[in-house]
Order: structure tokens, then C-alpha cells, then sequence
């Protein structure tokens, strides 16, 4: 067997720093593709929902019967990303975000089970802006919702030092590769296993759930 290169080899370091870029710019692209499609079949599935519980009455009290049902259902079929309170998230998130024109394809669906928490549509609509615009993690958004950072800019007179402080906190709060590829609510939607319930060291061991 061929002796192999020291890794500090001057050869290795500019092919190693492309590898890389390639590596993680392909990574990056993946997660971005099952953020879209989780974002919209979330909102497809709340538009769904919405549909079957508008209407007289009958119609409304048919949608509260059949959602635990459906719930039922599906979790059996696809895994617990689809257990009822999930659900609810969805058909809330149809609600506040009715046109898909409207939604920043930035955002994944953890951020925007997130901004569901937002109760004032302006506040939960410059959130999402911001978390386009200036590429926030969902840590990075629920502490900016948890300590009112929005009606804090509102209502101060240096706006430019609350975001000075603002970015110097958020850039401690940046997440690693592990963070985002083991997002519990893709795991979820992908029907794979959680991050606690994988060796640390063999992720690749994760299955998608069996079908019924």
C-alpha cells in the first residue's frame, strides 16, 4: 500500500479548501430543495384542512371530527411529523400565509412554525423579511420574537445601535452543519428517526420509516 500525504501537505491545501467549497455548497443546495418542498406541502396540506373546515356548521364540526382521524392516518402511515398538533400548525400556517406568491422560499418550515407564535400580521411579516434578508437561523428567530425585537426597533430613538448589539449576539448563535441537517421538524417530515435515537457517530445509519 501507497504511503499516503501528510494532511499539512502544500499540495492538498488548494485542492482540499475546493473540494471543500463544493462539498458544502452541494450540502447547502440539498437542504434548500427539502426546505422548499416541506414548506410547500405543509401549506398545501393546511389549504386542505382550511378547505374542510369552513362553511355552515355541519361542515365546521365535520372538519373537527376529521382532523384527529386524519391525524390518526397519516402519523400511521408517514411518521409523527403528521400527528395532529402538527397539523394545526399547518392549517395555521395557511391561515396567516393564505397566498404562496407572498412566502420567502428562504425560510424553512421550522422558521415558519416560528413566526406562527407572531400574533400581529405586520410584525410576523417583517420576521420573515428578516430572516430572508439576513439569513437568521430559527434560534436566531425565536430569540428576536422572545425578546421583542421588532416593537423594540419601533419604539427606539437609535435603531442603529439596537441592531449593532442585535448582530453581534446573533452571530454567536450561528448553526453548525449537525444543527441544520438534524432539524427534528425534517427529520420528521422525511419519516426518519430523530438525532437522539442515532449513534453520534454512524448518522448514516437513519432509515426512512416503513410504510403501512
Amino acid at each position: 500500500m501507497l504511503p499516503t500525504l501528510p494532511q499539512d501537505d502544500p499540495r492538498l491545501v488548494p485542492l482540499t479548501s475546493e473540494l471543500g467549497k463544493l462539498i458544502r455548497q452541494a450540502r447547502q443546495k440539498a437542504l434548500r430543495v427539502i426546505d422548499t418542498l416541506q414548506v410547500q406541502t405543509c401549506w398545501q396540506i393546511g389549504r386542505h384542512i382550511n378547505e374542510l373546515e369552513k362553511g355552515g356548521a355541519e361542515q365546521v364540526a365535520y372538519g373537527a371530527r376529521l382532523l384527529p382521524s386524519l391525524a390518526k392516518v397519516l402519523t400511521a402511515k408517514f411518521g409523527k411529523g403528521f400527528d395532529e398538533g402538527n397539523l394545526r400548525h399547518m392549517r395555521d400556517f395557511y391561515q396567516k400565509f393564505p397566498i404562496w406568491g407572498a412566502l420567502r422560499t428562504e425560510l424553512s418550515w421550522a422558521h415558519y412554525r416560528t413566526l406562527l407564535r407572531v400574533e400581529h400580521d405586520k410584525a410576523r411579516r417583517w420576521y420573515m423579511n428578516e430572516v430572508a434578508s439576513q439569513n437568521w437561523s430559527t434560534r436566531a428567530l425565536k430569540r428576536q420574537i422572545d425578546t421583542f425585537h421588532y416593537e423594540r426597533l419601533l419604539a427606539s430613538r437609535d435603531r442603529p445601535a439596537v441592531q449593532q448589539e442585535t448582530a453581534a449576539m446573533l452571530r454567536e448563535m450561528e448553526p453548525g452543519p449537525r444543527d441544520i441537517l438534524w432539524d427534528p421538524t425534517v427529520l420528521e417530515f422525511l419519516g426518519l428517526p430523530s438525532a437522539d435515537s442515532l449513534p453520534e457517530a454512524d448518522p448514516e445509519q437513519a432509515h426512512p420509516a416503513p410504510q403501512r
